[in-house]
């Protein structure tokens, strides 16, 4: 039943465009409250997370005209569109980001609004959220192990650079002209993302 409720609730925090709280937490927080066997739970939140990024894919480019300026979807489209290049290199690339610490809202979000083919995305994608819950949740659970510190507020630098480093990624992706950069090798920003 854990291992149901660890696919399920990925694949619901994973199908939802907008800053939602990572699947990992989900994952260390059940690994930690019931002490089940990690590496199913793991699994079980990697295919989850993997079909919840899939459906995201398919709705997005449906709503993405609602929610952004006219300039700002055919801005992160054309991102997204880089993402449907060749099969290994695309792969590669989304594996390592998926490994990472660092949302992959956005890159889905691209990946939806350009209609990439999920082949493009999902095998590396399945690949790095594996490794990368693995990573999160083991480092969680030894984490709550010594919590002592936390529940003083404490907060560690590394703590700190890791979310300043996502946020910079996060707007890197909503708010740099892509086509600007890709195309001319100029960074132009555009703050003025959203329908009014």
């Amino acid at each position: 039943m854990l291992y149901l409720a660890a696919f399920a609730s990925a694949l619901v925090v994973d199908c939802i465009p907008v800053f939602a709280p990572p699947a990992w937490t989900i994952l260390a927080f059940i690994i930690i409250k019931w002490q089940p066997n990690p590496w199913g739970v793991i699994a079980a939140g990697a295919a989850g997370s993997v079909i919840g990024r899939y459906i995201l894919t398919l709705y997005m480019p449906h709503v993405s005209a609602k929610i952004f300026r006219r300039s700002e979807h055919d801005n992160i489209s054309f991102l997204g569109k880089k993402l449907g290049g060749r099969f290994w290199p695309t792969n590669l690339f989304v594996m390592a980001y998926a490994i990472s610490p660092l949302s992959t809202t956005a890159l889905f979000t691209a990946a939806g609004m350009a209609q990439i083919t999920p082949a493009n995305t999902l095998p590396g994608f399945l690949v790095g959220k594996f490794i990368g819950d693995a990573i999160v949740v083991f480092t969680g659970k030894a984490t709550a192990d010594n919590a002592t510190d936390l529940m003083h507020g404490k907060i560690s630098w590394q703590t700190a650079l890791t979310a300043g480093a996502g946020l910079l990624l996060i707007s890197g992706v909503l708010f740099i002209d892509w086509r600007q950069l890709l195309q001319h090798r100029k960074i132009r920003l555009n703050f003025a993302i959203l329908k009014k």
